[in-house]
């Protein structure tokens, strides 16, 4: 499967697991099936945009935050979207340390 299927299907398992559902439970939040939530996690699905609605809206996660700086290929280094991608799977507190974490080294580098 391409890419963007691979990271929309990521950023769903993200959210999920941030939110502390089961596939179980997000696919009757969606109503889709459980198998389908799984493959497309796994990036084995090129879901519809109406099954990527429901399961966004069943996450409580705009369509625009979900695809957010995917198709940003012409870039030249993919490092800033590593650090997006990585930040968008941890929970609140884990992005808030690893905020202040990286403040912290940028504040002693202009020491």
């Amino acid at each position: 499967m391409s890419n963007i299927t691979k990271t929309v299907g990521q950023r769903i398992r993200n959210y999920r697991n941030q939110r502390g559902l089961s596939q179980e439970k997000l696919a009757e939040l969606s109503g889709c099936h459980p198998t389908y939530i799984g493959q497309i996690e796994r990036g084995e699905k090129n879901a519809t945009i109406e099954s990527i609605e429901k399961i966004s809206s069943a996450l409580g996660v705009s369509l625009a935050t979900l695809f957010e700086k995917i198709g940003n290929e012409n870039n030249k280094s993919d490092i800033p979207l590593k650090c997006y991608e990585l930040l968008l799977a941890k929970n609140e507190t884990e992005q808030e340390k690893l905020y202040k974490i990286l403040s912290e080294i940028d504040d002693y580098k202009n020491m």
